[in-house]
């Protein structure tokens, strides 16, 4: 099941009394489960929608606001970053059916002013966090089962701009953690003195494309041609142990 976790504030504009209307929904939405059996097509479809959302729904309750526990101390922030990774080892340790989970880090990474503090203190928390969450892992024994992704969709510029800061640029980074991963770099250090495209930008020298296809490919036991066009085109990397 994937799943995408963002903080309440920028997933919804659900308002303070909104777990309550929800609750309230869910509790109306529940005999639709009844309807399974109807020979209505598509109001079975619906009632096993229904049906499934209860059942998550409960599955999840344990997992709600301080209901859970961690076996490591993560670090303490207002975002909640750290709160949702704790959150998730604990699903995991609960035997929830999750295959991919995309999380926000906090920080400010769009840094067009103020880079060295933006940049260094979204690094901090997300490096701490992180490493609390391979922690937490290891100690439920769950660790050789998830891999970590770290990605951001673009890059920045090489050069500096006029506010401490550097533009949207191209070429960016990717980092892999896990008992399974590979550890290695895979691609080039970039150089500034002839590393740059006409625009200033890094060039990349591997394509985020085999990225994609080997992970889906050595960590889902998926076939990336189902996924990504022309998939076959772009080389293979070892990512995985």
């Amino acid at each position: 099941m994937p799943l995408s976790e963002e903080p309440i504030s920028t997933a919804s504009g659900l308002p303070a009394s909104g777990a309550r209307s929800s609750r309230r929904c869910f509790e109306a939405l529940a005999p639709l489960g009844a309807a399974r059996g109807t020979g209505d097509r598509a109001l079975a479809s619906i009632a096993n929608t229904a049906t499934q959302a209860q059942r998550l729904r409960h599955q999840l309750v344990p997992f709600n606001g301080k209901g859970f526990g961690s076996p490591v101390a993560y670090p303490e922030h207002r975002s909640g970053f750290p709160k949702r990774l704790a959150g998730l080892a604990a699903m995991l340790a609960g035997g929830l059916p999750l295959r991919c989970v995309a999380l926000r880090a906090h920080g400010m990474y769009d840094t067009h002013s103020d880079q060295p503090d933006q940049l260094a203190q979204g690094l901090k928390l997300t490096g701490e966090s992180l490493l609390a969450f391979q922690r937490d892992l290891e100690a439920r024994g769950l660790a050789d089962r998830v891999l970590t992704l770290v990605w951001s969709e673009f890059g920045r510029r090489a050069a500096e701009n006029g506010s401490r800061g550097t533009d949207h640029g191209a070429a960016g980074v990717a980092l892999l953690m896990g008992t399974r991963v590979r550890g290695t770099m895979i691609g080039e250090l970039p150089r500034l003195r002839d590393g740059l495209d006409e625009d200033g930008n890094l060039k990349a020298s591997v394509d985020y494309r085999s990225l994609y296809a080997s992970l889906l490919e050595q960590w889902f036991d998926f076939d990336a041609a189902g996924a990504i066009p022309d998939a076959r085109a772009y080389r293979r990397l070892q990512l995985v142990t």
